[in-house]
């Protein structure tokens, strides 16, 4: 049947960026299409009551300490997790921040450089662990980024983060080009403005309520908006897609500034 082909039986998945917001969300999506799921993270305390909500509904999970800015914590989150659920066939690449709202001529080096650690060389380095894993194996896999709509269009005060999805975009194509060969499928979610810890503040002050009214569906979108698309790209129903970047943006990018 074709809704089995969105299934996750039998695959294990790892999730970034796990202990709250989108990534607490989408391991609940991929647990419930039947994936074994890892979560990892800083916050150990909250993937451990993640996992045991997971279990509670029937599903399997597994807290993992990493920090994507770190290769020898990726290193060792992957050592563990092999031991804990064997081989990885799905990652999200989840792990992210903001910076603050600044121009570029105000940003400082450190924030600069937080942003892109965790945005752009966290997704580097934990794909390429976990795609040299795949490569041993020769199981395939897919590996799903979270970009941005910012990365696709800019706005005021992000540059920081606008630049570090933007090379988030391109890190996607580039590793897919190059993986294509082993079976894995590298593809990448672009969501628009959606709630979040991250932007609660800025989507309820005035400018951001002006904003809202420019976006073409006159709201922002529900984590439950990502959850199809999360599906797809996860699971064989994407299996001859690859480099390829979706937004999720309420028609944002077709909009007008």
């Amino acid at each position: 049947m074709t809704a089995d082909l969105f299934r996750l039986d039998g695959k294990t998945a790892l999730v970034t960026g796990a202990s709250s917001g989108f990534g607490h969300h989408f391991a609940l999506v991929l647990a419930r299409a039947g994936a074994a799921v890892l979560l990892g993270a800083r916050r150990t305390d909250r993937l451990e009551a993640l996992a045991a909500e997971i279990r509670t509904q029937g599903g399997h999970a597994h807290a993992l300490t990493l920090d994507v800015t770190q290769a020898d914590s990726v290193e060792a989150a992957l050592a563990a997790a092999g031991s804990l659920a064997g081989p990885i066939d799905i990652l999200i690449n989840n792990s992210g921040v903001s910076g603050p709202a600044a121009f570029a001529a105000d940003l400082e080096e450190q924030d600069w450089d937080r942003v892109m650690d965790t945005n752009l060389k966290g997704t580097w380095l934990v794909s390429r662990a976990v795609a040299r894993r795949m490569i041993a194996a020769g199981q395939g896999g897919s590996i799903v980024n979270i970009a941005s709509m910012l990365g696709l269009r800019v706005a005021h005060a992000v540059s920081a983060y606008a630049v570090s999805k933007a090379g988030v975009t391109q890190l996607t194509k580039a590793m897919a080009l190059e993986l294509a060969r082993h079976r894995i499928r590298v593809n990448a979610l672009a969501p628009g403005y959606f709630e979040t810890d991250l932007n609660r503040e800025y989507l309820n002050s005035p400018a951001g309520q002006a904003m809202i009214k420019r976006i073409p569906q006159r709201r922002t979108g529900q984590v439950e908006d990502l959850d199809g698309v999360l599906l797809l790209l996860a699971s064989d129903a994407s299996r001859y897609m690859t480099g390829t970047v979706i937004p999720i943006d309420g028609g944002h990018l077709i909009g007008s500034l």
